[in-house]
């Protein structure tokens, strides 16, 4: 076993504080990677205060993972050590399910391992990336190539795959009309990867007050959706609208935005359910869908076509002290657009 630091949860209402924890030792098919950065995503703040239903406790939150590869176990043929190295929102998954074989380990009809507060074939509860060291099996390692820093890869991780993933399943691409609505950790990436895919790229905001930054990033149009005329001048633009915000909308009033054939994809997850009027989508044929991470063969591509592209998260890296005044910085929309942590900062 290797005891390495961390900072964790140690109940809904308590701050997050340094700790150790044990991780397990090297199996053959196993790495270990000394962690360098870690994102901090709204996931983790839901999961820390068991927002999404209670946690086991203490909890090490973090899926967003960058590192440095410092041993590999006897039968590892993917990694080597001194590898650039991430690891996203799962450690493991059962391979042999029909999902699993089509490469969408995150639908794992056995259900797939999360990075943190699952549970390991080994019956161990997972803890995550706020720590300095992690042991994952070589499949779910992600090689991050050369040309991204290891803190701006970071976060494309989860925000960059969740992104990708419907903008690459709805078909985001030239002559294309995708609309984006927030811009915040999730959505600035939205606006990259589909401006890089080649789409008419508009950012559907609260207010105007991004409205730099959204163009800066690769949007071409941006609206404010406060102003109620909003919605009338744009109703039926786009092909896709993805949803990105964690918070309660007017899904019909989104829905209204919709060409024929158009869909609006939700991969926010707010804590409240959500409700929709049928003929928002009877007319004109119009979907609303979810849309989770993607597989590791398309974390990998994701990764691959952000090097070609000069593609990273915009970040603010902190120290691990400042982890619970971020958290509340989250919450308010004050970061431009992904804290992520300096793991050195743990020891």
């Amino acid at each position: 076993m290797l005891t390495v630091h961390a900072y964790a949860a140690t109940a809904a209402t308590n701050p997050l504080g340094p700790t150790t924890i044990e991780r397990r030792e090297l199996g053959p098919h196993d790495v270990l990677i000394e962690i360098k950065f870690c994102g901090i995503c709204h996931s983790d703040i839901h999961h820390a205060r068991s927002e999404w239903g209670s946690a086991n406790y203490p909890v090490v939150p973090g899926h967003e993972i960058a590192g440095i590869v410092t041993q590999v176990g006897s039968k590892v043929t993917r990694h080597a050590v001194g590898d650039r190295v991430g690891v996203g929102c799962l450690v493991d998954s059962c391979g042999e399910c029909a999902n699993c074989r089509k490469g969408e380990e995150q639908h794992c009809l056995k259900g797939s391992t999360l990075t943190y507060g699952g549970i390991g074939k080994d019956g161990q509860l997972t803890q995550g990336g706020y720590s300095t060291h992690i042991v994952v099996t070589e499949d779910f390692v992600l090689k991050i190539p050369e040309g991204i820093g290891l803190d701006a890869a970071a976060p494309l991780l989860c925000a960059g795959i969740t992104t990708y993933a419907p903008l690459r399943h709805w078909g985001a691409g030239p002559g294309k009309k995708v609309a984006v609505v927030g811009l915040g950790g999730l959505g600035h990436m939205a606006v990259k990867l589909a401006h890089a895919m080649g789409a008419d790229v508009t950012v559907l905001s609260q207010s105007l007050n991004k409205k730099e930054d959204g163009l800066r990033l690769g949007a071409d149009h941006y609206h404010a959706t406060k102003d109620p005329e909003t919605f009338k001048k744009l109703a039926g633009s786009f092909d896709l609208i993805v949803n990105t915000v964690s918070a309660k909308i007017d899904l019909d009033a989104y829905l209204s935005l919709l060409a024929l054939d158009g869909a609006l994809v939700n991969v926010g997850a707010p804590a409240e359910p959500l409700s929709v009027n049928v003929f928002s989508l009877l007319m004109p044929r119009r979907s609303f869908a979810g849309s989770l991470i993607g597989g590791i063969r398309q974390t990998q591509e994701m990764l691959n076509f952000c090097a070609r592209h000069h593609i990273g998260a915009d970040i603010e890296v902190i120290p691990a002290s400042k982890i619970n005044e971020a958290y509340e910085r989250v919450l308010a929309s004050d970061v431009r657009y992904r804290f992520v942590i300096d793991t050195a900062t743990l020891k």
